[in-house]
């Protein structure tokens, strides 16, 4: 990884300027693991904020997550069932209009996004691996 091309060199640097190996080694593993703690902060910091938007009473806090999911759901709907059956009410009365439909290219990755999660979400909730 790029990680341990920059971890690397450090480490090299080490044998140079601190002559006890077992603080070598300590400085060395300290710098290794860094990146992992700085990114697990992260991650625990950004479930902080996701248990303070859910525990919100405000929609526009904690309902944003619902939201999207009504906002595709909405245009799945729109596409594939109020567009087919309105061209063919459309077409039975001889009218020449049809009704165009959404470009889902924009939408489909985000549902699909949400619909993974929720579906690894759900196989850890049945294997009992799920956390609070």
């Amino acid at each position: 990884m790029v990680l341990e091309l920059l971890i690397n060199p450090i480490t090299s640097l080490l044998d140079k300027f601190i002559p006890d190996a077992d603080e070598k080694a300590k400085l060395a593993h300290e710098i290794a693991t860094l990146a992992e703690r700085q990114a697990h902060e992260i991650a625990k910091a950004q479930i902080e904020v996701n248990k303070t938007e859910a525990a919100s009473g405000s929609l526009f806090v904690s309902g944003w997550r619902p939201a999207v999911g009504w906002i595709c759901a909405s245009g799945l709907g729109f596409n594939f069932v109020i567009v087919p059956l309105g061209n063919f009410c459309l077409a039975l009365a001889d009218k020449q209009i049809l009704i165009p439909t959404l470009d889902l290219s924009q939408m489909m990755p985000v549902l699909l996004g949400m619909l993974g999660l929720g579906a690894y979400r759900s196989f850890e909730k049945v294997k009992g691996v799920a956390r609070s």
